[in-house]
């Protein structure tokens, strides 16, 4: 948590509140972080921190963004903010395809 939380205060990200959302109450076995936070303007945003030694390749990227769906139908909301922060290598592929779908992307390779 701590981790993330200083990436957002670089990134002049602030969040009322930030919660820890487990991958296992929304049925997943993936080893990833996600948050759902508050905004200043109440908005929500959900917040994924991947933190891996492989590469992240488009189908992954595909399975990631099926999290913010089923974050809105956990949180009962929508959710207009999409963050992403990748601590692995990550294919071309999937980081245009995150884009193309509004996320925002934050890529270290270098961190490992």
């Amino acid at each position: 948590m701590k981790e993330i939380v200083h990436k957002l205060q670089i990134e002049n990200l602030l969040f009322k509140s930030l919660k820890t959302i487990e991958p296992k109450a929304l049925g997943s076995r993936k080893k990833i972080n996600l948050y759902l936070g508050v905004d200043l303007k109440k908005y929500y945003a959900c917040i994924i921190h991947i933190h891996k030694k492989s590469r992240i390749l488009k189908k992954e990227a595909q399975e990631l963004m099926v999290f913010h769906q089923k974050l809105e139908v956990y949180n009962d909301s929508k959710i207009n903010k999409k963050y992403i922060y990748i601590q692995a290598p990550l294919c071309s592929k999937a980081k245009s395809l995150f884009e193309q779908e509004k996320w925002t992307v934050w890529h270290e390779e270098d961190s490992l």
